[in-house]
């Protein structure tokens, strides 16, 4: 709530409208030349995790509202061709009710509205937070904020690229080609508990050890995928050529029962996170996986269970956006450097954003900001000083060009 009222002022000061809907996101807007043109959505999420850096997800803000603001200044904002609204989205990280998107979603259209009914650790549904906060919301007026798709011209954003490929090419800005699709598995491993001592090895049906090999053949498919997935006409070799260069999977979670040095384990669970810009090539991985797993498990007489708990489509970022974000960032490095020889580098994005959520509504443009080490969700996180400049002069420079 104290974020909602420092960004309105902020968004105030900058000459624009002001107003903060029913699932708390902060928009402040202006008509520009045109107010019956569709608009530009600008923006980012407020929130981020437990014990972060304060780039992720404010950089976009920032960059947006100091844009307006200089066209403000300068006597520019009404000249706009069209209206430009900025979106400071409630809560993209789903830290506290578990739900990624709740913001973007609802602009979107996305969320159910069962989704109020969603509660917290401490058993506070999204509702009665709402409501505690004097934001007062039912399932009816969550289904109004989708915003109407023929009012809107596209969706932009900046954001902290969380990841090392700019640093390592040594640039500031990158534009993003696209966000990686995910998919997420729970893998229950079952086998036969017992006494760590007296129990042969070759007796054992230890589902720590099946999982601990399906671990391993999870990393070795992940690195080469070449090696594993077949070739048919749902696996061509261009998917599995951007498998190479995109697949990331990763086990973030592991349980064991009863989790005790001397006995051996009766069940393993364990997550699998699998992302890729290619969702034909991630579910040839997927197919590729559990049949590994279950292989495994058969020659260990153990028995597993998978079960899908989330997927979510790439998303494919608009190419005129692409291509204006890209003449922004050589504009403004213009400006701060001179000349500039290099190209500015097109990477894909492997953390969710709220564009994937605004995809559903519009076209999207991804505009990424160097940080330090690649670090984010982090306090280490970090981002320079004229990185910060840069993103908001390519702010600016996309907003003075806007067609």
């Amino acid at each position: 709530m104290r974020a909602i009222s420092l960004i309105r002022r902020w968004m105030e000061d900058a000459g624009l409208r002001t107003w903060v809907d029913q699932m708390g996101n902060v928009h402040g807007r202006v008509d520009g030349a045109n107010a019956n043109a569709e608009a530009l959505l600008i923006g980012s999420h407020m929130d981020t995790v437990v014990d972060a850096g304060m780039f992720d997800g404010s950089l976009g803000i920032v960059s947006a509202i100091s844009a307006l603001k200089a066209m403000h200044v300068n006597g520019k904002l009404e000249k706009l061709k069209r209206p430009v609204e900025v979106i400071a989205f409630s809560d993209e990280e789903g830290v506290r009710f578990q739900t990624t998107f709740l913001g973007s979603g609802a602009i979107a259209g996305i969320l159910p509205a069962t989704t109020l009914e969603i509660s917290d650790k401490r058993d506070v549904m999204i509702k009665d937070f709402l409501k505690e906060n004097s934001i007062d919301i039912t399932e009816e007026s969550l289904l109004k904020l989708k915003y109407d798709p023929k009012s809107v011209w596209g969706y932009v954003e900046v954001h902290i690229e969380q990841g090392p490929v700019l640093e390592q090419v040594g640039f500031p800005l990158g534009v993003v080609k696209g966000i990686a699709g995910q998919t997420r598995l729970k893998v229950t491993v079952r086998g036969s508990q017992g006494h760590a001592g007296t129990v042969p090895m070759s007796m054992r049906q230890d589902p720590m050890a099946a999982a601990a090999e399906q671990i391993v053949v999870l990393e070795s498919l992940c690195k080469h995928p070449e090696e594993y997935l077949s070739y048919d006409a749902h696996c061509s070799d261009s998917t599995v050529k951007s498998l190479s260069s995109s697949l990331v999977c990763t086990v973030g979670e592991i349980s064991t029962w009863p989790s005790a040095s001397n006995v051996i384990p009766g069940q393993v669970t364990y997550t699998v996170d699998i992302r890729a810009i290619d969702d034909l090539g991630r579910e040839a991985v997927i197919y590729d996986l559990s049949k590994q797993i279950y292989q495994i498990c058969d020659k260990r007489s153990v028995s597993c269970i998978i079960e899908h708990k989330h997927d979510a489509g790439a998303v494919i970022c608009d190419s005129d956006l692409s291509s204006q974000l890209k003449s922004a960032t050589y504009s403004a490095l213009k400006k701060m450097e001179g000349d500039i020889q290099d190209e500015v580098p097109t990477l894909m994005s492997g953390a969710g954003h709220d564009a994937m959520a605004i995809s559903h509504l519009t076209k999207v443009g991804m505009l990424f900001v160097r940080c330090r080490g690649g670090i984010s969700h982090s306090p280490q996180e970090h981002v320079l000083d004229n990185d910060v400049w840069a993103a908001g002069l390519a702010t600016l420079s996309f907003l003075e060009n806007l067609s």
